[in-house]
């Protein structure tokens, strides 16, 4: 499948790292001018080493004011990904304000208000455009000490729907993809065991993790003319970890 976005502006949340990053260089790749929003300087330091002529953008997406100052000129946008989010393992009884209010700020806010921003220039342009929420398979599923990140994934796949429903009459479409564990930096966090992490991998039918350019695979199909009839979907990227 040849995909090109020659010519199309994207803008990248979380992009510093793990799968945002990959997103932002398979973009970059395929001819898209891409925004790079990232909390972490050195991180966009480096990613525009690897990607000259990107734009990067430094700025702590949990912080309303702050983002709006910085990405509500961003210019036209044509592709979002939704991708920035925060897990903060704690069991549920020992869940606390801090990261209850941190993790729903970036996971789950800063998807609702980047999306306006770029939705609202998308309607303003009158040109049809995709959003991508990089949700989880646990969305769905249960897995321990995982209560509030769970919950913020699970309101993003009602937030999907709602969206696409509310933004279809202008032909913007939006999706998410749900990976299982994916074995990038925060990934990690989940598998500190050796045993729980070999039970949790047992349990997927193709007995593997998802690899992060799997999951880039399935937002550049979503972000593509090649989805043009899909919205209001999630892309399960779990190795089949749901029919068990």
């Amino acid at each position: 499948m040849q995909l090109n976005f020659r010519g199309l502006q994207a803008l990248v949340t979380g992009a510093g790292k793990g799968i945002g990053r990959d997103t932002v260089k398979a973009l970059h790749a395929l001819g898209a001018r891409v925004v790079a929003v990232s909390r972490t300087d050195t991180d966009l330091v480096s990613l525009s080493k690897e990607c000259p002529g990107i734009e990067p953008v430094c700025v702590d997406l949990g912080d309303w004011d702050a983002t709006e100052r910085a990405l509500g000129s961003v210019g036209p946008v044509d592709l979002l990904v939704n991708n920035a989010a925060v897990a903060l393992l704690q069991p549920f009884l020992e869940v606390t304000k801090e990261a209850f209010d941190r993790s729903f700020n970036v996971n789950l806010r800063s998807a609702v208000q980047v999306s306006q921003i770029v939705a609202r220039g998308m309607i303003r342009r009158g040109v049809p455009g995709s959003i991508v929420h990089v949700s989880s398979m646990v969305a769905h599923a249960s897995l321990p000490n995982l209560a509030v990140y769970s919950s913020t994934k699970g309101a993003m796949t009602v937030l999907t729907r709602v969206m696409a429903a509310e933004l279809g009459p202008y032909k913007i479409r939006v999706n998410s993809v749900n990976p299982t564990v994916v074995l990038t930096a925060m990934g990690q966090k989940v598998l500190t065991d050796p045993e729980v992490a070999r039970k949790l991998k047992e349990r997927h039918p193709l007995q593997k993790f998802a690899e992060s350019e799997d999951v880039v695979n399935s937002i550049l199909f979503l972000l593509s003319d090649r989805s043009a009839s899909t919205t209001g979907s999630g892309i399960l990227v779990d190795a089949g970890y749901l029919v068990s």
